[in-house]
């Protein structure tokens, strides 16, 4: 068997693999399922300081192509966390856990960074990115480098663990904003959140087909785009990069990993591939490695110049 795994700001994971934030990431069993399944790490559901509704149903819909989704980022509140999800996933901790935490202003990131440390996760990812919440909270933070550095420097003042910053590819220029979260201590990055929004409509009912009209595009036709963006931003900070965004097979990965990733994370892929898909990717990625000679995964990453 090759060797998988992986250092990620000194946390190791057995595989590259991660659940991405925002699927299965809701209960300590569904996390541990996903790793009982092949992931090396799991990333959990984006939670706040308080309970937050998510948007009416329908959504979420998904062709071959691509996914759409407007949930809303609904969550229980960072108590559910505290007293529920983090106690029953550490005991028996099967893989790192990063805890994906968000908010509509600076003072309530600083408040949630604090309390996100009773948790004890491995890892903080600060998710400054969601396209489905702008009305809610105004344009994300992730679409100016000023208001995507405070919010890193505000994180950062109150966590006990490494930060990660989860960027958004809707901006000129990603790697502007990846620096900018860098030079106020940001020690990683997943890169990318979705795409868009996007919008798509049932010409039989002439109607939109998300209840809120637009939503996150993800899956394999946003690809490219993510692998763009995890080579800027990796080339610009060097700093360690969680690559997501329509990864679903191993040669996905790989890529990926090729141009800078660390880890990989999968979301989408589950609606293909099924929890299951994440033992598959590894095989996949094990087989390819053993085809092109590879013995350490580490090797391969940012190896395009």
């Amino acid at each position: 068997m090759e060797n998988l795994s992986v250092e990620f700001c000194g946390v190791k994971f057995q595989n590259p693999a991660v659940l991405a934030s925002g699927i299965l990431g809701v209960t300590a069993s569904s996390l541990k399922n996903v790793v009982k399944n092949g992931a090396g790490g799991v990333t959990t559901k984006s939670i706040w300081l308080e309970e937050h509704g998510g948007h009416k149903n329908p959504t979420m819909f998904g062709t071959d192509h691509y996914f759409m989704n407007a949930v809303g980022l609904s969550d229980a509140g960072v108590k559910k966390a505290l007293g529920e999800t983090f106690p029953e996933y550490n005991k028996n901790k099967p893989a790192p856990i990063i805890a994906s935490i968000v908010a509509g202003n600076l003072e309530d990131f600083g408040k949630l960074a604090d309390e996100i440390n009773k948790c004890e996760p491995d890892i903080i990812e600060v998710n400054i990115s969601c396209p489905n919440i702008e009305n809610e909270c105004g344009k994300s933070f992730a679409c100016s480098k000023t208001d995507a550095s405070k919010v890193t420097e505000v994180v950062k003042k109150n966590s006990k663990k490494p930060v990660i910053i989860k960027l958004s590819p809707n901006v000129p220029d990603i790697s502007e904003i990846a620096k900018a979260c860098a030079d106020k201590g940001a020690d990683g990055f997943c890169a990318i959140n979705t795409v868009g929004p996007g919008m798509a409509v049932d010409i039989d009912l002439k109607l939109p087909i998300l209840s809120n009209k637009v939503g996150g595009v993800s899956g394999p036709g946003i690809k490219p785009v993510a692998v763009r963006c995890v080579y800027d931003v990796y080339k610009a900070t060097g700093l360690p990069v969680i690559g997501t965004g329509g990864v679903i097979t191993g040669k996905d990965m790989i890529e990926m990993m090729m141009v800078g990733a660390r880890l990989v994370g999968m979301g989408t892929m589950v609606y293909y591939r099924e929890a299951k898909g994440f033992g598959k990717v590894v095989k996949e990625v094990e087989d390819w490695c053993d085809k092109n000679r590879v013995k350490k995964i580490e090797d391969i990453i940012g190896i395009i110049d």
